[in-house]
């Protein structure tokens, strides 16, 4: 914002650049997020999604002023102009002494979220209004830092963002967890995952990425579930393994390390201590083969049997004893897809791995190295029951110009709940759709 205000020198101007027009008069636009009145001074916060700034105003003001703060309710919209003044003790280090207040519009009502304790059923009713709360606005603000620089990271090495579809004629998983749909007349489906389409993208422009919603028809309540969410996925060709490893760890740990460095006035208002972030990126991420987490969780009292995949109290288990994001390598073929390459030494494997956050968050990435060869895939459907027809089209990419390639997928919500500390995948998206929840 640059603009003039209405007044004569008056540049209408972002809280978040306050610190630079000291000693200048501004104009700032936005909502009123509390007053106070102390003697013959009031005092006007005034949030405009970039910051949060004081207002002082006393009977001396601009005309009117003293009046207008004092009858302002939470929520008021309002367009205010002061003098800018240095102030250690306030937020951002400024406030602004205020000559004008104008309300832009006043609600009749009281704002129905009040500063006080309020159930989480409440809260996402009213998830419309919930947003503008002190602590939603700095989340919503890092998850947009980190998609940022997700996509800078793969801008930085030549990567080319591409789409996928949303409506399919078949799951990517082959599973039944999936949202069905008539579509003029044939079965439709909304996308699980984008990677079938990215490893045929992939082969006409060697390294794709891609950061879409995705849909899982799981009827699954918990913190670490959502049945729309956003998903980052990567192809590579001519990337294997070992290379798709280190590439999911280059991206965490530049996420990581831009969120701390980028967000840490987001990130202190959360409570979130970036030190904690950047101790866990910093040495390279530890791996651990299936077979030894199942004995590790067993140890720690969990109950688990080879052959399950990994759940909350297993993920739990491995978050606490590494204290960093740990690779889950080489899973039985049994509980991952059809379309992963088997472990050359260990055909009963998958070359595959999942990263597990730390802080009990979860897994927050699935990726492996995929099958290359037109048999090796056409065997690996057979064997997991899966009808051919409906992958011909997949079939084929391993028919013309066939290399080794990998990719992953990295789910965002899972990944900006961990940055920021927070409990729930319900805020670190603006609208959660999850099993009881589909508006507003």
């Amino acid at each position: 914002m640059s603009d003039r205000g209405p007044e004569a020198g008056a540049a209408a101007v972002y809280i978040e650049q306050l610190a630079h027009y000291v000693g200048e008069r501004v104009t700032i636009r936005g909502w009123v997020a509390g007053t106070r009145s102390s003697g013959k001074v009031r005092f006007l916060i005034v949030r405009d999604g970039t910051g949060l700034v004081q207002g002082v105003v006393t009977a001396d003001s601009g005309p009117g002023a003293f009046e207008a703060v004092g009858s302002l309710p939470i929520e008021a919209a309002v367009e205010v102009e002061g003098l800018v003044r240095a102030d250690d003790r306030a937020p951002g280090g400024v406030e602004l002494s205020l000559g004008r207040v104008l309300p832009v519009h006043v609600p009749e009502e009281e704002y129905p979220i009040a500063p006080k304790e309020h159930g989480v059923g409440f809260l996402m009713q009213h998830r419309h209004l919930w947003l503008r709360g002190r602590k939603q606005v700095p989340v919503l603000r890092v998850r947009d830092g980190a998609l940022w620089a997700m996509r800078r990271f793969f801008k930085e090495r030549r990567f080319v963002a591409t789409e996928a579809p949303i409506l399919v004629s078949t799951s990517v998983e082959g599973t039944t967890t999936l949202f069905s749909i008539d579509y003029f007349g044939q079965p439709a489906y909304l996308s699980q995952s984008g990677q079938l389409y990215l490893e045929a993208t992939c082969a006409a422009l060697g390294k794709v990425y891609w950061i879409g919603p995705v849909f899982r028809a799981e009827k699954s309540k918990t913190r670490r579930h959502l049945t729309e969410f956003w998903m980052l996925e990567a192809e590579v060709a001519f990337l294997e393994h070992e290379g798709n490893l280190q590439l999911q760890e280059d991206l965490v740990r530049y996420v990581a390390q831009y969120v701390a460095e980028e967000h840490g006035d987001d990130l202190e208002v959360l409570e979130r201590d970036p030190n904690v972030l950047l101790a866990a990126v910093k040495e390279p991420f530890p791996r651990i083969a299936y077979a030894d987490a199942v004995e590790l969780v067993r140890c720690a009292g969990v109950d688990m049997e080879h052959g399950e995949d990994l759940g909350a109290p297993a993920e739990d288990v491995l978050s606490r004893h590494f204290g960093r994001p740990v690779f889950v390598e080489r899973f039985p073929i049994g509980i991952k897809p059809f379309y992963m390459k088997r472990c050359a030494d260990a055909p009963a494997c998958a070359l595959c791995a999942d990263l597990i956050a730390p802080e009990g968050y979860g897994e927050i990435i699935g990726g492996s190295q995929r099958v290359d060869t037109q048999a090796e895939l056409e065997a690996q459907l057979a064997e997991a029951g899966v009808p051919q027809d409906p992958y011909a089209w997949y079939v084929d990419l391993r028919r013309w110009g066939s290399v080794p390639h990998a990719g992953f997928g990295l789910g965002v919500e899972r990944t900006v709940a961990w940055l920021c500390g927070i409990p729930h995948l319900r805020e670190a998206i603006p609208f959660p759709r999850m099993l009881d929840r589909l508006a507003p």
